[in-house]
């Protein structure tokens, strides 16, 4: 669960770096990390990661299509 939670904050903080006030798609999300120069396998782990974050609240996920992310503060 420790490699779960690097993840979220290499995620958590890429997005505050970037400014990302909107919420954004998981590939949305995948390309700010890869312009970052941070490496993840999917746009489906970057979803998996922040899905688990969303049952504690930290993450909010808008059920549309496709779903979006907002990280809360």
């Amino acid at each position: 669960m420790a490699h779960c939670a690097r993840e979220y904050d290499r995620i958590r903080t890429v997005l505050a770096e970037a400014d990302a006030d909107e919420p954004l798609t998981a590939r949305e999300i995948l390309q700010l990390l890869e312009a970052h120069g941070e490496s993840f396998e999917s746009a489906h782990s970057v979803a998996t990661i922040l899905g688990r974050r969303a049952r504690d609240g930290d993450v909010t996920v808008i059920r549309s299509s496709p779903y979006r992310y907002r990280l809360e503060a």
